[in-house]
């Protein structure tokens, strides 16, 4: 309670506030014929009274919460005594005392009897107890008749259950009080207004006081703060007695008194047709307004009723029932004419075509129109369930559809028009995606990530390590589509993020925003772990983002201070402290003063006090030592609901904030203050912050589930070296990514769109972009073997390690690659009414082999990588004709195959990636996909590429057919093996280079295309013509396949002005 209360008499209750007592509520408790009030209880929901025959519970404010009677009111349980109880006071027991001076102390529990202690001869005036001890007022019998107050206060031990040295008063003690921060410390008054304040540890020290009050006193109480006294006397006077009236605090933690709103005269606004509409303004409401329908009574009914055909009409007879005629026999029995949905444009209203339909396609016949300028464009991309009118379209949930090519078929540059690129969301707890794309644009992060990925770390579930994987990827991609699917089986692998329920098939009940908050804090608690795994000493993540703040914890009871250390990685903002009047636009507290509150926290819990032995209701409130450059805030709406209306106020958010340390306290400015703290103490130790980004949770639709997007700043977070001059926020709504203004992004409609995390940096760190770990990088895995099965693996299966001293990859290095998948999750499809099939759910593939090759040297074509992968997963279908791998080779308990991690094989090939080497291979495209790694255009020499001619045939050719044509060599007749398709690469590789120096580059895939048409693009099962018709020898298959300077060759290389005569005189372009 910040008031005080007092009788008013005949059972009113009137409160005061402020050092002044100045009136503030006025309250008829109790019945008049009850007479005045006995006792008040302080309770965290407001101010209990005590009367003779009722008990009364009111607010704060002045509200009835509840009255009982004890005439009316049923009794739960009555315990018969003896005694005739006039005061009560609770502590370790309860102590109550009777009409003969006797003090009875009943057990909290069983209310039974456990001491009875004869105080005084005649009445106990008054006591009090607090922690050990209890300390008592009364009369004495005098031997004439008639009683006086003692001369002495009488102390009992609770703890002993002993009485202790009685403390003289000479001026007759008639009032007692124990100060509530010194449990020790007593303060007794007499009738005429001596004071004494005593020790009860030393009752031979203590100060007295002697003021001259005029009129008899009645009453003295002590402030649960411990700074005042409010004395009482007979002429209803209450005086304050405080040691510093400017600050002072009835309570410690208390909330400013809550006043009635004040009423406004509207402005006078002329109407005339000149007045804009927006100056009108609205009122803040929290319930939904009238005029907000509800779009459950909108909902399809179908198309509309056919007409009936004309003809039809003009020859209709009257029959027995209705009317008859005769069929004109222009459409078949049952059939309609196809209606479509049109928009108010006029255009159909469609998802964008799949890439294998544009392909097919007529250059004119082509879709033109609709962008991602276009609003109408997102309308049908979910198109079941309601659509609240006022979301805009880059805001909706998005979704990717499947044709039988599967993911790969999607317009994902549809979405995304920008440099900067989205994730797919068809993966398992993809919710993370705009967590992720928050991490990576904040610069001091990302390079920390980086930095540690670049390290030696090779454990499997380091998610620190998966964020750097994924970073440099979308880096890398530039706008082009990527998918985090690494990290997100890392994550998933993590058993204390199942405990938590963070994972989708943990947290089904969960609502979006509560599951990306809780594992927002887990990921900064992970990778600090993670960090801390590879520089055990090294402590720049903690400075980066954990603050550091002592908590001190008080027990209400005994008055117990404890003093906590406390770490925290993030902030969680708390609205409780918050006095909002809804009326008035200037009530609402600003950001920066929330977040010196939730800063500064304060509550009141039930906890363990050590002194009292027992649950206690215990405060505490932190006090913060410094905060870190990188500020993660967690904004808590979905706890505190209160706090949501604070976010619909335009410009609420402040893009710059300033805090600053001061013994302790926190200080936190924002705007004008902040601009003014600047340049008048530009000695303050004060740290800047600018807005990143933040998280915002999206509802678009009432029969929907909620998603989450990202809105970066790009001025401040964008990869960008050099500083922005202007805002450049975006939206990154998984694969859609759009640039948009500052007032939209930081514009929130709570209705249907929240904040839920919210990351500030120091201004210092803005833009600065480290990419010093690729000349740091740890390629010690390169140049060694190692597996989880290494005593099961024969000496011919080990790949040839790389020489550290004569083959060091680095840019412009050569290196053949081939990867091999086996499924881990089978279609899911379904038939639609019309027949046709429609994708719910692609195949999942996962790596199941890696092989890497030199591409010259002394072991030119032998694999220096050859990795087959531990997959945690269940394998649904092996695909051994395609991929070469068998059940066995993947089990670490009987595979004669090197087997190592998903994390291992993945380093190897990123190390190979940001050395610079040049991956050649086939459809490598998708294999680094699947692998979920992106690798720049001018790092790949694709042989489906190559040996492409869109012009004669939009076909691809197969690996098989071209090593048949070119090379006279069959492969993959039975199954594949990744080393020797790598091989074969390299070699049409080298074919290619011939051809290009001849200059007939465009002629010899013109043959090929012509005799793939005369095959059907097949190998022929036994001996074929190639070329010129000659008969070719069917080479042996796997890694009998022919080296790559063996002497077999394709079709000869005609004489061009760079080629002498055919392959004998083609030079490698690796040498």
């Amino acid at each position: 309670m910040a008031v005080l209360a007092s009788d008013g008499g005949k059972g009113r209750v009137i409160s005061y506030y402020g050092s002044d007592l100045q009136r503030y509520t006025s309250l008829q408790a109790h019945p008049v014929q009850e007479g005045p009030i006995k006792q008040f209880l302080i309770h965290e929901k407001g101010l209990i009274s005590v009367s003779s025959q009722s008990v009364h519970l009111l607010s704060r404010r002045g509200l009835t919460l509840w009255h009982i009677s004890f005439v009316t009111s049923r009794t739960l349980l009555r315990v018969p005594s003896q005694y005739e109880y006039m005061l009560m006071r609770l502590c370790r027991y309860i102590c109550a005392a009777t009409n003969t001076g006797a003090i009875i102390f009943l057990d909290i529990e069983s209310l039974a009897v456990v001491r009875e202690w004869q105080a005084y001869s005649s009445k106990v005036s008054d006591m009090d107890a607090r922690t050990d001890y209890l300390v008592t007022c009364g009369w004495s019998a005098r031997p004439y008749g008639g009683a006086s107050f003692e001369s002495f206060a009488k102390v009992f031990d609770l703890k002993k259950l002993e009485q202790r040295q009685p403390i003289p008063f000479h001026g007759g003690a008639a009032f007692v009080a124990v100060n509530p921060k010194l449990g020790s410390t007593i303060v007794l008054m007499s009738t005429h207004g001596q004071v004494q304040v005593v020790d009860v540890a030393h009752p031979n020290t203590s100060a007295l006081h002697s003021p001259f009050l005029g009129n008899h006193m009645s009453h003295l109480v002590l402030a649960p703060s411990g700074q005042a006294w409010a004395l009482a006397d007979n002429g209803g006077v209450i005086q304050i007695w405080a040691l510093d009236r400017s600050h002072l605090r009835y309570t410690e933690h208390a909330a400013p008194p809550e006043f009635a709103d004040e009423d406004f005269a509207p402005p006078s606004i002329g109407i005339d047709s000149d007045l804009p509409l927006n100056t009108v303004g609205m009122p803040y409401y929290r319930e939904k307004l009238l005029s907000a329908w509800s779009e459950d009574p909108i909902y399809e009914v179908g198309f509309p009723p056919p007409r009936v055909d004309p003809e039809v009409l003009k020859n209709l007879l009257p029959s027995a029932v209705g009317y008859r005629a005769s069929n004109p026999k222009k459409t078949l029995r049952n059939q309609l004419d196809r209606l479509s949905i049109v928009g108010s444009n006029g255009m159909a209203l469609t998802t964008p075509k799949f890439l294998s339909e544009k392909t097919h396609e007529a250059d004119g016949e082509m879709d033109k129109g609709r962008r991602i300028s276009d609003a109408e464009v997102f309308t049908n991309t979910n198109p079941t369930g309601s659509i609240k009118a006022n979301v805009p379209p880059m805001y909706r949930l998005m979704e990717i559809k499947y044709s039988r090519y599967g993911v790969d078929d999607f317009d994902f540059g549809y979405y995304n028009k920008t440099q900067y690129s989205g994730l797919e969301t068809h993966i398992t707890n993809s919710y993370l995606n705009p967590l992720l794309q928050l991490f990576k644009y904040i610069p001091l992060f990302r390079n920390l990530a980086l930095h540690h990925t670049a390290s030696s770390c090779l454990a499997e579930s380091c998610l620190l390590c998966e964020l750097g994987f994924l970073f440099d990827m979308l880096e890398k991609a530039e706008g082009q589509k990527c998918h985090a699917t690494n990290f997100l089986k890392a994550f998933s692998s993590l058993g204390e993020a199942s405990k938590l329920q963070l994972t989708e098939e943990t947290s089904p009940q969960s609502t979006l925003e509560v599951r990306i908050q809780a594992a927002n804090r887990f990921l900064l608690k992970q990778i600090g772990m993670d960090y801390q795994r590879i520089a055990p000493g090294d402590g720049k993540l903690d400075q980066t983002v954990v603050s550091h703040a002592f908590t001190n914890m008080r027990c209400t009871s005994c008055y117990h201070e404890t003093l906590r250390a406390t770490h925290k990685s993030l902030l969680d903002i708390s609205y409780h402290t918050l006095s909002l009047n809804p009326r008035v636009r200037s009530s609402a507290p600003a950001f920066s003063r929330v977040l010196k509150d939730s800063f500064e926290r304060e509550s009141n819990q039930r906890m363990w006090c050590d002194r009292c032995r027992r649950y206690q209701l215990v405060q505490s409130w932190e006090t913060v030592s410094n905060v870190p450059p990188v500020l993660m805030i967690n904004t808590g709406l979905n706890k505190q609901t209160d706090g949501r209306q604070l976010w619909s106020i335009p410009g609420w958010l402040p893009e710059r904030i300033g805090i600053c340390i001061d013994k302790g306290r926190v200080l936190c400015l924002e705007g004008d203050a902040l601009r003014t703290s600047q340049r008048s103490r530009p000695s303050r130790p004060l740290i800047v912050y600018d807005l990143v980004g933040l998280v915002a949770d999206v509802n678009s639709g009432e029969n929907q589930k909620s998603h989450m997007v990202s809105l970066i700043n790009g001025m401040m977070a964008i990869s960008s070296r050099q500083p922005q001059e202007e805002p450049q926020w975006h939206i990154f709504n998984d694969f859609l990514v759009r640039k948009i203004d500052k007032d939209e992004a930081l514009r929130f409609a709570t209705r249907w769109k929240t904040p839920t995390i919210l990351a500030y940096q120091h201004q210092g760190g803005s833009n600065i972009i480290d990419d010093g770990w690729r000349d740091s990088l740890d390629t010690t895995c390169l140049f060694m073997n190692w597996s989880l099965n290494p005593y099961n693996v024969p000496p011919q299966n080990w790949p040839c390690v790389l020489d550290p001293a004569t083959e060091q990859p680095g840019s412009g290095t050569h290196v053949p690659i081939d990867t091999e998948f086996v499924r881990l999750q089978q279609e899911e499809i379904e038939i639609l009414a019309t027949g046709d099939r429609q994708v719910i759910r692609p195949t999942r593939e996962g790596l199941a082999r890696v092989s890497v090759l030199r591409a010259s040297g002394p072991h030119e074509g032998l694999p220096f990588i050859d990795d087959y992968i531990n997959i945690s997963e269940p394998v649904v279908d092996y695909v051994t004709k395609y991929s070469g791998v068998s059940a066995g080779d993947l089990d670490p308990t009987v595979s004669v195959r090197p087997l190592v991690p998903l994390k291992v094989a993945y380093k190897k090939l990123w190390l190979l990636l940001n050395l610079g080497c040049i991956f050649v291979g086939h459809g490598l495209i998708k294999d680094f996909r699947n692998i979920d790694m992106f690798v720049p255009k001018a790092q790949i020499v694709d042989t489906v590429t190559l040996f492409y001619n869109p012009a004669r045939s939009k076909r691809n050719l197969s690996l098989r057919f071209l090593a048949w044509y070119l090379l006279k060599a069959n492969i993959q007749s039975e199954t594949h093996d990744s080393v020797e398709d790598a091989l074969t690469a390299l070699r049409l590789w080298r074919k290619y280079e011939e051809f290009r120096d001849a200059g007939v580059v465009e002629k010899m895939v013109d043959e090929i295309y012509t005799a793939g048409r005369k095959l059907n693009y097949k190998v022929p099962d036994k001996v074929g013509l190639v070329g010129g018709g000659l008969s070719v020898p069917v080479p042996g298959r796997g890694r009998d396949t022919p080296d790559v300077d063996s002497g077999v060759s394709g079709p000869s290389t005609p004489v061009g002005k760079k080629a002498g005569g055919g392959s004998e005189d083609f030079e490698s372009p690796l040498k």
